[in-house]
């Protein structure tokens, strides 16, 4: 079906990527609509922009999405919330 419109899975998956790289959530953009081959950029302005391929799951694409982040300089990242609270 052309245009499949994301589903929360969908994004669950991507934000589980993102969430572990460190990345706001209001710092990712993800299109409505999925699209082959699918793709991850970044715009000057730092937003991380993804687009989820048509043809392979979101689950397996954020593999791809990881690596990308990586190759952006984006390193995984222990959860600093508890951190933060204690100083």
């Amino acid at each position: 079906m052309p245009d499949e419109i994301i589903t929360m899975d969908d994004m669950a998956a991507i934000f589980s990527v993102t969430d572990e790289m460190g990345i706001h959530r209001e710092s990712v953009s993800v299109e409505l609509t999925k699209e082959d081959p699918g793709s991850i950029t970044q715009t000057v302005g730092g937003i991380v922009e993804i687009t989820i391929p048509e043809s392979r799951t979101a689950l397996d694409f954020a593999r791809e999405v990881r690596a990308a982040l990586e190759t952006m300089g984006f390193i995984f990242t222990e959860d600093t919330d508890e951190e933060e609270d204690e100083i």
